[in-house]
């Protein structure tokens, strides 16, 4: 079961196919740029043009499917590489939940995967429901690498199944990169995009002020890239990285957060 908004409210009803109903599957979708509950941007034609498809979930708080299913959409995120691979996932509020809710549902009922990031209306996630026109909640859709709908709603959720059983065959499972463990004084850490070519840029939250020290390394681990600016105060970080310089390969980045250390594979191309 799906709840459905109406012009004159909000009342549960029968799920019903296409509950994106602004655009049928082969429309190219325009171009949106949105803000997580983190303070990171997201910008749609950014991850198409990366070659990555876009899952969106569209959500509201109190929906009863929406808590049943999130779960589980987390879950898709964290086994196709929290957005570092193929697949982008982004949970888009109705509009009717600020940042403090939004965080609050994905506390309660995000479960204990890696949590998609998270837009509420404070983010933005407004004009993107209405310009989707989203009737049922959840809805789940896709979009491709050529700015076109794929899929314009998966449904039922029942287990991740639900999602694989429906994804492109190019679409695929790749390990989350820069994990840490719980309760450390980092997190949500990324790094976009991945390959890169020009530069990348690697964003990540500290809940208090941390000693932040990043450094790229090549092949023969010769370190070609440093940052190290003393103590960050809490909060969202960002630390690009020139990569034009950079001879196509592979490289790791290490961030170090106060003692907590970890690393992830950039391609450069």
């Amino acid at each position: 079961m799906k709840k459905i908004l109406l012009s004159f409210g909000i009342i549960a009803g029968l799920g019903a196919s296409a509950q994106v109903n602004n655009f049928s599957v082969g429309d190219v979708i325009p171009d949106f740029t949105i803000t997580d509950v983190d303070g990171v941007e997201h910008r749609l034609y950014e991850y198409c043009d990366n070659g990555q498809y876009v899952m969106l979930d569209f959500f509201f708080d109190t929906c009863p499917p929406c808590i049943q299913t999130t779960p589980i959409f987390n879950q898709l995120h964290e086994t196709y590489g929290c957005n570092g691979g193929d697949l982008v996932c982004l949970s888009v509020n109705n509009g009717t939940d600020s940042d403090a809710e939004v965080l609050a549902f994905e506390e309660n009922y995000g479960g204990t995967y890696s949590h998609s990031p998270a837009i509420s209306a404070d983010g933005g996630s407004t004009a993107v429901d209405d310009l989707f026109g989203i009737s049922a909640y959840p809805t789940y859709c896709l979009i491709g690498p050529d700015r076109t709908l794929v899929n314009a709603d998966i449904w039922p959720i029942t287990s991740l199944t639900s999602f694989t059983s429906v994804l492109p065959s190019d679409i695929q499972p790749q390990a989350c990169a820069l994990t840490v463990e719980e309760n450390t004084e980092v997190s949500n850490i990324r790094l976009f995009p991945n390959p890169a070519n020009e530069n990348t840029t690697l964003t990540f939250t500290l809940n208090s002020a941390q000693t932040v020290i990043a450094a790229v390394y090549n092949v023969l681990g010769e370190r070609v890239f440093e940052f190290n600016n003393g103590t960050a105060p809490a909060g969202v970080q960002r630390i690009d990285i020139n990569t034009s310089e950079f001879a196509n390969g592979s490289y790791v980045i290490q961030l170090q957060v106060g003692n907590t250390r970890t690393s992830q594979t950039l391609i450069v191309q």
